[in-house]
């Protein structure tokens, strides 16, 4: 199977399962959230399976679905599901911060240095880069759930940050090709 196929699959599949189930069911969290948990227990399954390794992003994103999707259900309150792109913001923020204590180096550097070859001043930028993105994805998501309605917020969810995601990258490639080392 294609790698990227698959990729792109199991990152916006069950994504798109939540929506469907969303808007078909008169917009009901509780109805939409259960496809989405098992959506991303199959796709955890399916790159386990091909891959026989599951990305840390994926893993704890989906651990965190599971989670937050389950307490959502649990308690009859939105604001579980609500608060969960805001923690896994801030995660990935602190990860980024702290995981220069235990690896010696930006963990960003450890995430991606077999595809980029930076500088280690690269390395230094794009880590900080991101980690004011998913600090910024953080605010952004609490202050749109919080002012918006839930039907908003869903759309955002899955409209918004992804093309915010795929510009703020797209506007990364200047540091990197700056940066860039022939090794």
């Amino acid at each position: 199977m294609n790698k990227s196929f698959l990729k792109f699959l199991t990152d916006f599949g069950p994504l798109a399962i939540f929506f469907f189930y969303y808007y078909r069911n008169d917009k009901n969290l509780e109805i939409a959230i259960p496809p989405l948990i098992v959506a991303t227990l199959i796709a955890l399954a399916i790159v386990w399976f091909f891959e026989r390794k599951i990305p840390t992003m994926p893993l704890v994103s989906g651990i965190l679905i599971t989670f937050f999707g389950g307490l959502t259900i649990y308690f009859n309150n939105p604001v579980f599901i609500y608060i969960k792109p805001t923690i896994i913001n801030i995660l990935f923020g602190l990860a980024l911060i702290f995981g220069k204590y235990f690896t010696k180096e930006p963990l960003l550097k450890k995430l991606m240095g077999k595809s980029v070859s930076l500088t280690n001043e690269g390395w230094e930028i794009l880590n900080k880069r991101w980690i004011y993105f998913f600090f910024g994805l953080a605010i952004l998501n609490e202050l749109v759930w919080r002012t918006q309605s839930e039907e908003f917020w869903v759309n955002f969810k899955v409209w918004g940050l992804l093309p915010i995601t795929f510009i703020f990258t797209g506007l990364q490639i200047g540091l990197i090709n700056k940066y860039k080392t022939n090794e």
